[in-house]
């Protein structure tokens, strides 16, 4: 692991070899790399197994080294903190995906007022901060201490930050998707009103992150699935990209890198997003990435690797594409090898260790 590799990568500048950026949390790899009980040793197995690895971004690594109560191997599901069936997600369980289940009809939403709700540490979403501080005290959070001089320089060592609910997320996770998008294609003035006020509680983050001394900031947005966009590019033009312009402007203004992170097929917001400013773009392999690369050969992207040839366990599709992935490393002076749709427990663990071996063999460019 060499994060100082990916930070040259995210520049496009020379590196010994194509970085990963991976979104790793499968213990019985863990286990095989390291020698160590995952459970046993959670924080020890993750660090042993990344110092082989060029996993020089992402990886996943917990915070403490307390053990950790197994589920069986082949548990899909486990028990939340209130009992609840929670899915498997690495070595413990996720989270739920009953977002807005406080609002049973779209005329609740339409009443909700944004900025009249800012303390949100406990709220059911996952961007949970007290957005009634100021911008400077968030920022003071996100530094981990005192702030930077304005004009300083970024940090000189891989230094990022992220956010969330960048704006689609929102209205998405505050009311659930079929008020969402019953408000989206029925409700066009609510709905603008509303990620106006939304809006107005990421402007504080993104300003916040622009005062720091990071050098690259990830915006997540769900704005896509698997077949594209959930809403039609028109849409997104008319309520969310000029606001992704405004937001990526205050990064871009003070030399941060602008990853956008999306799930499910990119390729018809990529244009869009680019033009707002977005250095760089991660998301899943339902993409064309041979055609990303062949449009912003000057951009930095993520992902192609896809974990159901991995699934496969057929070691020749698995070299395959690898060698794809690494092909494009190599034309590509600021994309990073990823897997874009995870690692997640359930992958044999060999299946992955070829796609390391495999990255080895070709993803060096020395």
């Amino acid at each position: 692991m060499d994060p100082d590799r990916a930070l040259r990568r995210l520049r496009g500048e020379p590196v010994d070899r194509i970085p990963h950026w991976e979104h790793l949390s499968n213990p019985e790899f863990l286990r095989l790399m390291s020698g160590l009980d995952p459970y046993e040793h959670p924080r020890q197995a993750a660090l042993k197994t990344l110092e082989q690895l060029p996993i020089d971004m992402g990886g996943g690594v917990p915070a403490t080294d307390d053990p950790i109560e197994p589920l069986a191997a082949d548990a899909a599901y486990g028990t939340g903190p209130d009992g609840s069936r929670l899915p498997r997600w690495g070595s413990g369980v996720s989270s739920h995906w009953e977002w807005g289940s406080a609002f049973t009809s779209v005329e609740q939403a339409l009443a909700y007022q944004p900025l009249e709700h800012l303390d949100l540490r406990h709220a059911p979403i996952v961007a949970q901060l007290d957005y009634s501080r100021s911008v400077e005290d968030l920022a003071r959070d996100m530094q981990g201490g005192d702030l930077p001089p304005k004009g300083g320089p970024r940090a000189e060592h891989l230094k990022g930050g992220s956010f969330y609910n960048t704006l689609f997320m929102w209205p998405l996770l505050t009311f659930g998707w079929e008020i969402f998008l019953e408000l989206a294609g029925a409700h066009k003035a609510e709905m603008k009103r509303l990620l106006a006020d939304f809006a107005c509680l990421s402007r504080k983050v993104f300003q916040a992150a622009a005062l720091t001394d990071i050098n690259y900031f990830v915006c997540h947005d769900d704005i896509c699935m698997a077949r594209g966009p959930v809403c039609s590019p028109a849409w997104l033009r008319e309520f969310i990209y000029p606001y992704y312009e405004e937001f990526f402007g205050y990064m871009k203004e003070v030399g941060i890198i602008v990853i956008f992170m999306t799930d499910g097929n990119p390729d018809l917001i990529a244009d869009d997003v680019f033009a707002c400013g977005a250095d760089g773009l991660i998301s899943e392999p339902f993409g064309n990435y041979e055609a990303l690369a062949r449009r912003y050969p000057d951009k930095m992207l993520a992902g192609d690797g896809d974990n159901r040839v991995l699934m496969s366990r057929d070691r020749d599709a698995i070299e395959r594409m690898t060698r794809r992935m690494c092909e494009l490393g190599r034309r590509q002076p600021r994309y990073l090898m990823c897997i874009g749709n995870h690692i997640p427990w359930n992958v044999p663990p060999e299946a992955v260790k070829w796609y390391f071996e495999f990255s080895d063999k070709y993803g060096r460019l020395e």
